[in-house]
C-alpha cells in the first residue's frame, strides 16, 4: 500500500512538474502569436481611412507577404527542436552555434526572397487579380515590404533559438514592442509625414528590422558569452536548410488544404464564401491557443531527448496531450456559448448568418481533436521527426482534396466544406497519434 502510495505521489509530482513547464512556456508563446496579427490589423486600420482603392492594395500585398513569410515558418520550428536537443545535451555553445546557422540561413532566404519580389511585384499583383485602380498601391506596397522579409525570417529564426533556449518570454516582449512601434511609425508616416501607403509599408518595415535588431543583439551576447562562433558555417546552414526542407512540404501542404478549402466555399457562392471568412478567421484564431502548446511541445520535447531521457519525453507527451484536449474542449464551449454574438460582429446580413452558424458549431466540436493534432504536431516537430510530418501532410492532403471538391456536387453548403476540415484535422489526428504510439520519434542524443 505504501508503495502505491509513493508511486502516486510520484505521477503527481511529475506532473505538477510538466504542468509549470507546460504554462511557463506556452503562456507568453501564446501573447507572442497574438501579437504578430496585430501588425496587419494596425496597417489595416491606418490604411483604410486613405480610400477603398489603397485598401484594396493592402489587402492583396499583405496577402502575398503572409503567404511568403508562412511558407518559412519551418525556420522557427526546425531551429527551436535542433537547439533544445543541444540544450539537453548540456551544450550551450552548440546550441547558440545551431541557431545562428538558422539565423544565417534566414538571411540568405530572405535576400532570395527581396531579389525576386522587387522586379516581380507589378506581375504578381496582377496574377492576384488586383484591379486597375488597387494594383499601383498594392504594387507600392509590396515592394517597399520586401524590404522588410530578411528581417522577418531572422526573427523566426531567432525565436526558433530563443524557443530552443526555454526562453518564450523574450519573444513576447519583442512582439509587443514592434507591434506598438509599428503602429506608431505607420500614423506618423501615413498621416504625418504624408506618404500614404508608402507610409504604412516604410513603418512596417522599421519595426521589423528594429525586432531583427534586437534579437540579434539577445543571440550576439549569449553566442559570446558562451563562446560560439558568429561567423556562417556552409555545413551548419546546409544542414539546416536539410532539416527544415520537410517542415517546408508539410506547411506547403497545409497551404494547399486551406487554399482548396476557400476556393471550394467561393464557388458555393458569394453567402458561402462570406460566411467561409467568418469562420476562417475564428478557426485561424482558435489555432493561435493550440500553437502555443504545440511551443511549449517542441522546446521540452527536444530538451528531453537532447538529455537521453526518452521515459520523461513520453511523459511529457502524453500530459501535453491532455492539456490539448482539456483546451480544445474549453474553446470549443467558448464558441458554442459565444455563437450569438460571435456571428453578428463581423456581418448584419442574415442570410450569411443563417450559413456560418451550422458550420461554427462544427467547429466548435471538432477542437478536441484539433487540440490533440497540433499537441502531437509539435510534440513531434521537437523530436525533429520532419520526414513523417511531411508524408503525413501530403497523405492528408491527398485525402482531403477529392471530398472537399465533392462538396459543390453533393451538397451541404459550408457545413460541408468544414465537415471535410473535420475530416482533415481528424486524419491528422490518426497519423500522428500512430506514430506518437510507436517507438520511431524516440531518438535520443544532441542530434537526430
Amino acid at each position: 500500500m505504501m508503495v502505491m502510495t509513493q508511486a502516486s505521489a510520484a505521477i503527481r509530482a511529475a506532473r505538477r512538474q510538466h504542468d509549470r513547464e507546460i504554462i511557463a512556456l506556452a503562456v507568453p508563446a501564446f501573447g507572442a502569436l497574438v501579437a504578430e496579427p496585430l501588425f496587419l490589423m494596425a496597417d489595416t486600420a491606418i490604411v483604410g481611412h486613405l480610400g477603398t482603392a489603397q485598401l484594396a492594395g493592402l489587402g492583396v500585398a499583405s496577402a502575398l507577404l503572409t503567404t511568403a513569410v508562412s511558407i518559412f515558418v519551418f525556420l522557427a520550428y526546425a531551429t527551436t527542436a535542433a537547439v533544445a536537443r543541444r540544450v539537453g545535451a548540456g551544450d550551450l555553445r552548440a546550441a547558440i552555434r545551431q541557431g545562428m546557422d538558422g539565423i544565417w540561413l534566414a538571411l540568405l532566404l530572405g535576400t532570395v526572397v527581396v531579389v525576386v519580389v522587387l522586379p516581380g511585384a507589378p506581375a504578381v499583383v496582377d496574377l492576384f487579380g488586383a484591379s486597375d485602380t488597387a494594383a499601383p498601391f498594392a504594387t507600392t506596397y509590396l515592394r517597399i515590404s520586401a524590404l522588410g522579409i530578411p528581417a522577418m525570417l531572422m526573427v523566426l529564426a531567432a525565436t526558433g533559438v530563443l524557443r530552443g533556449l526555454q526562453d518564450t518570454k523574450t519573444p513576447l516582449y519583442v512582439a509587443i514592442a514592434g507591434f506598438i512601434a509599428n503602429a506608431a511609425l505607420n500614423a506618423g508616416l501615413v498621416y504625418g509625414a504624408d506618404l500614404g501607403i508608402a507610409g504604412s509599408a516604410w513603418g512596417t518595415v522599421i519595426a521589423q528590422w528594429g525586432m531583427a535588431a534586437v534579437y540579434l543583439w539577445v543571440v550576439v551576447r549569449g553566442a559570446r558569452r558562451n563562446g560560439a562562433s558568429l561567423r556562417p558555417d556552409v555545413a551548419g546552414i546546409r544542414a539546416c536548410a536539410q532539416a527544415g526542407a520537410p517542415l517546408l512540404v508539410r506547411t506547403l501542404s497545409l497551404r494547399a488544404i486551406l487554399m482548396i478549402a476557400t476556393a471550394v466555399a467561393a464557388r458555393l457562392g458569394d453567402t458561402d464564401i462570406a460566411a467561409h471568412q467568418i469562420i476562417l478567421s475564428l478557426w485561424s484564431l482558435l489555432a493561435f491557443a493550440l500553437d502555443a502548446i504545440a511551443i511549449a511541445g517542441q522546446a521540452i520535447i527536444g530538451r528531453y531527448l537532447g538529455a537521453g531521457d526518452a521515459q520523461g519525453a513520453r511523459a511529457a507527451c502524453h500530459r501535453m496531450v491532455q492539456w490539448g484536449i482539456a483546451t480544445g474542449i474549453v474553446l470549443g464551449l467558448l464558441v458554442l456559448i459565444s455563437r450569438p454574438v460571435f456571428i453578428p460582429l463581423f456581418t448584419s446580413d442574415p442570410v450569411v448568418q443563417d450559413a456560418a452558424l451550422p458550420a461554427l458549431v462544427v467547429v466548435a466540436l471538432s477542437q478536441p481533436i484539433s487540440g490533440i493534432v497540433f499537441v502531437l504536431d509539435g510534440v513531434l516537430m521537437g523530436a525533429g521527426d520532419g520526414p513523417y510530418l511531411a508524408w503525413a501532410m501530403v497523405l492528408t492532403l491527398a485525402v482531403f482534396t477529392p471530398v472537399a471538391l465533392l462538396v459543390p456536387t453533393v451538397g451541404g453548403g459550408l457545413t460541408a466544406v468544414w465537415g471535410a476540415m473535420t475530416l482533415m484535422m481528424t486524419m491528422r489526428m490518426l497519423t500522428l497519434w500512430l506514430r506518437s504510439r510507436s517507438d520511431h520519434w524516440i531518438v535520443t542524443g544532441a542530434t537526430r
